[in-house]
């Protein structure tokens, strides 16, 4: 699966960015366990969640399109989405006081990607069961 993969790199990146900020910012701060109280790190602490949340049902269901058959323009339009995506939604979220148009932006970006995938699988599936 080329064109998912393609797209799992750059989000594995971006996920393992986000994880050691929250590191980072832990060891700094010395909290072992959860937030501490300390707000800027709860809120790296969900920014990381976030990725985590979605970047792997986006990156199933556009393995499952490319593994039916999806055409590739539609895997890579979706992949670019939803980088673009996950990267604006990060920023957005990261920021003090966040950025609230770009969470939104982020967010809607997503959702499209995983709509968009998903129904090109679901389409696909169909279409194979039929034959």
């Amino acid at each position: 699966m080329p064109y998912t993969a393609l797209f799992a790199l750059p989000l594995a990146l971006l996920y393992l960015a986000l994880a050691l900020r929250v590191i980072g910012l832990r060891r700094g701060r010395r909290v072992e366990i959860g937030d501490g109280g300390d707000r800027e790190l709860l809120r790296r602490m969900r920014v990381h969640a976030n990725a985590a949340e979605y970047i792997p049902l986006a990156l199933i269901v556009l393995g499952l399109a490319e593994s039916l058959g999806a055409p590739a323009a539609l895997l890579v339009v979706s992949g670019l989405i939803l980088l673009a995506g996950r990267l604006i939604h990060a920023y957005g979220l990261a920021q003090e006081p966040n950025i609230l148009r770009l969470r939104i932006a982020g967010m809607v970006l997503t959702m499209i990607s995983i709509v968009t995938s998903a129904t090109a699988a679901f389409v696909l599936a169909i279409g194979h069961l039929a034959t």
